[in-house]
Order: C-alpha cells, then structure tokens, then sequence
C-alpha cells in the first residue's frame, strides 16, 4: 500500500475535522493523536503536511512554523487585518479600531483601514486620524464602487481578514470584490449543515485575486473575555506612531502617561500623534496595568 504526502492550508476545521486545500484540491482530514498529546492545535491558516493513505482518512502530520495567530477570530497566519469604519451610522468608534489595531500590531499583522459610506459621509476624521498614524487608508463606497477597485488590487496573496461593526457594509464591500461571494459561501454553508451567522468557526474562501480571506461577525468577536491582550510593557510598541518617539524620552521605562520629558506626550501636543490615538492607548494601559503574564496564562488569555 502506497501513501502520499502533501502540503496545504487549512481553509475549515468543524469538531475535530479539517479541510486542507492542496492546490485546487480540497482534501479532509484528522489531525495526529500527538497534538493532542503535545497540547497544540491545528488552526485555520496554518500550512500543514499531510499523509494521504490509499485507504482511509488523510492525517495531519506536521504544522509549518505559525508567524502568527488570534483567539477571535481563529486564524493563523494572517497577512493583513482589514477594519472596515464608517462615520454614517452605524458610526465607528475610534477606540475600537485602536483596541484592534494594538492587537495587530503586537502580533505583526499589517492592517488597512477603509472608511465605507463616502458617499453618505466622507469619514475626513477617520481618514485623517488614520493617515496621520501610519496606516493605509481606503476611502471606499460599496454602493458607487468608490475604493473597491484599490481593496481588490491590495488583496492578491496571503490571508485577510475583515473586521468591522455591525451594519458597516462588510458583505456588500465583500460582494463587490467578489459577486460570486455569497454564492461560495452559500454552498459552502449547505455543505456542512449551517448557517453561516450562528457559529464561531471561521473558514477561509479563495478570491479570485489569489488571496485567502476569512469573514467576521463584528468588533464583537475581539470583544470577549478570551480576547487577545497586549501586556501593558508592550503597549506602546504596539501603535506604530509612537515609534519615532519612544527612543527620544527622557526614562527608558517610560510609561508615556504622565512622565516629565515623555517625547510621546511631546508628540501628542504638537499634533503629530492624533489624539484619540493617544488616547486609546491611555484606556487601554489602564485597564492592563493590574495584570501580569502570569495572571492572564492562568485564565487562559493569550497574550
């Protein structure tokens, strides 16, 4: 009896089952006993080696190095986080976005910012406050096609995932990248028995572009107690535009809060870093300053 192994992507996992796309091929299969043993766990987005026997379930026998990974969404490996906003309602928070991208940024993902409904509101505020902060900003209207063209040439490798509030145009945004989208999604539904609002898995659909994107419910899945957590030591690393300036304070371990010659705090006065980013940081390292890695291991939060 002959076997054949491969390498592919995991692109689903329902109750202990994983598709692996190998190519154009979509092959189902068991992850080893060993795992288990070993306390790790195949994740969507992780590149897999797997053994096919001629008879029998394939089997997951080895996981590529993961650069990276979320709680919520489950997903590894992920390239670039793409936060859709919008300043008509339903209004995007700020804070939101920044509780986001501090999680992005702490774990190397790249993130893109579109600000959606242009042609009900512009968004100047979003746009500016996330140009000034370092991000690429997509100003984009899903109902006149403002954007989409920019969003679909910027998503032509590696894993996306789309995140934004509820009623902020995710769908139709994902609609016009793809008109085949809810299509693909509802035959990949009928397939397994479900419907796609009423569970937490996450699986990755394949854009014509190439690139691999896994669809969210909402800011509500980051916003749950098993989130992903920046410790507040690496906070201030974790927002981009304070880069430049964190080298520059007067203390090396300067908390940028209230320090005298905090070249951060500097840098908020003089504009150069928008201030509801600044202020965001400020919530959030209150609310983390309590805590220790320890702590957070201990209740199964992954920092």
């Amino acid at each position: 009896m002959t076997e054949k192994f491969q390498e592919g992507l995991i692109v689903r996992s329902i109750g202990g089952l994983y598709t692996v796309a190998c190519g154009d091929e979509l092959v189902d299969c068991r992850a080893r006993g060993k795992f288990r043993l070993d306390e790790i766990k195949p994740m969507v987005g992780d590149r897999v080696r797997i053994q096919r026997p001629e008879v029998g379930e394939a089997v997951i026998r080895e996981l590529c190095e993961r650069k990276n990974s979320l709680i919520r969404p489950a997903v590894a490996n992920i390239g670039t986080l793409v936060v859709i906003a919008s300043e008509a309602p339903p209004v995007t928070q700020p804070f939101l976005i920044d509780r986001v991208s501090a999680i992005a940024g702490h774990k190397g993902i790249d993130m893109i910012v579109c600000v959606n409904k242009c042609d009900q509101k512009r968004g100047d505020s979003l746009i500016d406050i996330y140009t000034k902060a370092g991000f690429r900003v997509i100003p984009m209207s899903a109902k006149t096609g403002e954007g989409i063209d920019e969003l679909r040439a910027a998503m032509t490798e590696g894993i996306f995932v789309l995140t934004g509030n509820s009623g902020v145009g995710k769908s139709s945004i994902l609609n016009q990248i793809d008109p085949a989208w809810p299509v693909t999604v509802g035959a990949l539904s009928e397939r397994i028995g479900r419907g796609r609002q009423t569970t937490r898995h996450v699986e990755l659909f394949k854009l014509p572009t190439g690139a691999y994107i896994a669809d969210t419910p909402g800011f509500q899945s980051f916003d749950v107690e098993r989130m992903d957590l920046v410790l507040k030591d690496d906070l201030a690393h974790a927002f981009r535009e304070f880069a430049d300036y964190i080298p520059a304070c007067r203390y090396a371990d300067c908390r940028h809060i209230k320090e005298q010659g905090c070249a951060v705090l500097e840098a908020v006065r003089e504009g150069k870093i928008p201030e509801s980013r600044y202020e965001s940081y400020r919530m959030l390292y209150e609310s983390m300053k309590d805590f220790h890695e320890w702590e957070l291991k201990k209740m199964g939060i992954r920092t």
